[in-house]
């Protein structure tokens, strides 16, 4: 007996352009730095009963409505719930260090105050990606930008980050003979997006980057293996 046809006409998924929606879906559409000393928590999967906690650089908003908290994490500004890594962390939650307090989502205050500047300073779509908001780096994140395999690296400081209308965040850096005055603030124009001018741009708190710059031998030989390209 022959299985019966149905009446509804076949219809062909494109899985890629669903991809892309939902991608679209997840990027930000606004920044909001983080003041009051908010933390991520996370854990490493070699350390099961260690937490670790690591001060919230920003909150962002997304197309879908949710906030993210955000962190300078290996190559990019990372939204914490990405952080699900066999070797450098998975995320648990965010904390108040005042009052020890654990929670899983953005606090009120922060979703509100996204929602209405998102609302206030809201932009038309464009092809081309435009820069929509600039924020100041309160942490003194620092960034490893290497080029060619054969160059040195370089260490420097991150001064601010820049949200652009397709959802990207790029760390700004400065050009030290473009340096007219100081203290360096975004918008100086010898400030430079890391990405435009580096092949490989690697993120570090402050204290990380201090033990570079001391040459600490156990820091160097964890930096060498985390970003030189394994031996075939």
């Amino acid at each position: 007996m022959g299985i019966p046809m149905s009446p509804r006409p076949a219809q062909v998924i494109d899985l890629e352009t669903m991809r892309q929606r939902q991608a679209a879906r997840r990027r930000l559409i606004r920044l909001s730095p983080e003041l009051d000393g908010l933390e991520m928590v996370y854990q490493l999967p070699a350390e099961p009963g260690t937490y670790y906690g690591m001060p919230l650089l920003a909150w962002g908003l997304r197309e879908d409505g949710r906030v993210v908290g955000l962190v300078p994490w290996m190559e990019q500004l990372t939204p914490c719930q990405q952080l699900d890594d066999p070797e450098h962390g998975h995320f648990i939650g965010y904390r108040d260090p005042e009052t020890e307090e654990l929670f899983e989502q953005a606090p009120e205050h922060k979703v509100l105050e996204l929602e209405q500047a998102a609302a206030y300073f809201e932009y038309e779509a464009t092809h081309e990606p435009t820069l929509i908001q600039q924020l100041p780096d309160t942490q003194g994140t620092h960034a490893l930008c290497m080029d060619q395999d054969d160059m040195p690296w370089q260490l420097k400081q991150v001064f601010g980050w820049r949200l652009y209308s397709d959802g990207g965040v790029e760390a700004l850096l400065a050009d030290e003979t473009q340096i007219e005055s100081t203290p360096i603030l975004p918008g100086d124009p010898c400030l430079y997006t890391g990405h435009s001018r580096h092949r490989m741009v690697y993120f570090f708190q402050r204290q990380i980057a201090n033990r570079i710059r001391q040459e600490d031998p156990a820091t160097l030989e964890a930096l060498a293996l985390m970003v030189m390209p394994e031996e075939e």
